[in-house]
């Protein structure tokens, strides 16, 4: 779920890398890097933390290059902390300069196998990311004597998951993206340059043009001449993930044709079609507030926020542990003692993964004054861990699996629960549903995945040269 950004711009790429990768914050807070490559020479910096933690005026002027990759870090629980995966990752070799950042999750089975293969053939490792195989097979096949291009082409056709990458091979900028679409990337023209990034934001904050999303399944080479896009990978249907739209991307974003923002604002409308008797609609901030607009328009309940948010409180949901999770919804969410005591409360949020969160908002609330808390949540139940790069827990941590939403009603101390419908939903973000990856609301996975049910998987093949 990582937000990546690659930029081709003949002023520098420095600042607005900094600018497109600000935009993406919300995709990863663990760490953040940046490389540029010039003269021959790429240039790297990163760190632990927030982006405006890790780079400062000095470092980025310090960055010279019109080329350039970043990305804002989020990593699943088994390779939270590891200072040595934060990426870009760079690599020089028989006068090859590489640098890549990817989001990526590859199915267990195809990194385990890819990755004994690489060490059978001398690679030594020094990092657990998936960077760094992707690299690694990339190097190799431009040892063995293919060109940049098809170096790219057969390293992906071998990755079987979930990945969006950009990549600088000796001054040329590339961007792939998986042929199921799962992970996101778009490409945008700027004044002086384009720019590919996980989320059409980043383009927005650039004052740049969108062109369109990487189709899935394409590489994308950039120089200063222009783009020009080969199919890798064709697939018989997408699997878009529907978290994307419920709670990952940034509401002003447009996903793949779809402009996330409208997608919330119906599913809060569908989430009103069963009418509760309220003084006032208020959502979770901020991923609710979306859907809480459309519920009040549709239920003709007033809109009024029952909660504000700290703005200097990052996400709870990718924070890395529980206990940080738990006491960062007190310091984030502060209700508002004048709006709701005495009053009959919606509540309108995205999800409830644990229910811990959810406990602890609905007992606020109350403590708070409020009469009644009526909780309506923008997600189907999620009762299947994701395997493609969101790190949803396991099945036995998930408030929902094996449980009727009345039992989670009484566990979470609602006075009344409804989850949007998966008919609804998928009506909502106005994408078919064999096009989308619902598996943490089904657990039907899009790939076969060990000890899971594939009855959604799709068929992936080569593409045809034209």
């Amino acid at each position: 779920m990582s937000g990546i950004a690659g930029i081709v711009d003949s002023r520098g790429v420095a600042y607005p890398l900094y600018y497109a990768l600000h935009a993406l914050q919300h995709r990863g807070q663990e760490a953040a890097g940046i490389s540029t490559f010039h003269e021959k020479t790429l240039r790297t910096h990163k760190g632990p933390g927030q982006l405006a933690e890790v780079f400062n005026e000095q470092i980025l002027s310090g960055l010279p290059g019109t080329v350039g990759i970043g990305q804002v870090l989020y990593t699943q629980k088994a390779h939270r902390g590891r200072m040595e995966n934060i990426q870009p990752l760079k690599f020089s070799f028989q006068g090859h300069e590489l640098s890549i950042t990817v989001s990526v999750a590859l199915v267990q089975d195809n990194r385990e196998s890819l990755r004994a293969e690489y060490e059978g053939k001398g690679h030594i490792f020094s990092t657990t990311t998936n960077a760094e195989l992707i690299a690694a097979m990339i190097a190799h096949e431009l040892i063995s004597g293919a060109d940049a291009e098809d170096a790219f082409v057969n390293a992906i056709q071998r990755l079987k998951g979930a990945y969006a990458g950009v990549a600088i091979l000796d001054g040329v900028l590339y961007a792939f993206r998986d042929p199921l679409g799962t992970k996101p990337l778009c490409l945008g023209k700027t004044d002086s340059g384009y720019i590919v990034a996980s989320e059409s934001v980043a383009i927005d904050t650039l004052s740049g043009t969108f062109l369109r999303d990487i189709t899935p399944g394409e590489l994308v080479t950039i120089t200063g001449d222009g783009v020009s896009g080969r199919q890798v990978l064709t697939a018989d249907h997408k699997a878009y993930c529907v978290f994307e739209y419920v709670y990952t991307a940034r509401p002003d974003s447009v996903i793949d044709g779809v402009l996330v923002y409208d997608a919330r604002r119906r599913i809060g409308e569908r989430l009103a079609k069963h009418p509760v008797k309220a003084d006032l609609v208020s959502p979770v901030p901020d991923s609710g507030t979306a859907f809480a607009t459309g519920f009040a328009d549709a239920s003709g309940i007033p809109y009024m926020e029952g909660l504000l948010k700290n703005r200097y409180v990052g996400r709870t949901f990718i924070m890395p542990a529980q206990s940080l999770r738990e006491n960062a919804v007190r310091m984030k969410l502060n209700p508002v003692r004048r709006h709701i005591s005495g009053k009959s409360v919606v509540l309108v949020d995205d999800s409830i993964v644990r229910g811990t969160t959810s406990l602890h908002i609905v007992d606020m609330v109350k403590e708070f004054g409020a009469a009644e808390v009526h909780m309506r949540i923008g997600s189907t139940p999620i009762v299947a861990p994701c395997y493609f790069g969101v790190d949803l827990p396991t099945r036995e941590e998930l408030i929902a699996n094996g449980r009727s939403v009345e039992e989670i009603r009484k566990m979470i101390h609602a006075t009344s629960l409804e989850y949007i419908s998966a008919d609804d939903l998928v009506e909502s973000v106005g994408i078919p549903q064999e096009d989308l990856c619902m598996a943490c609301s089904c657990g039907a996975y899009p790939l076969d995945i060990p000890n899971e049910s594939c009855c959604a998987c799709r068929r992936i093949t080569p593409a045809k040269e034209n």
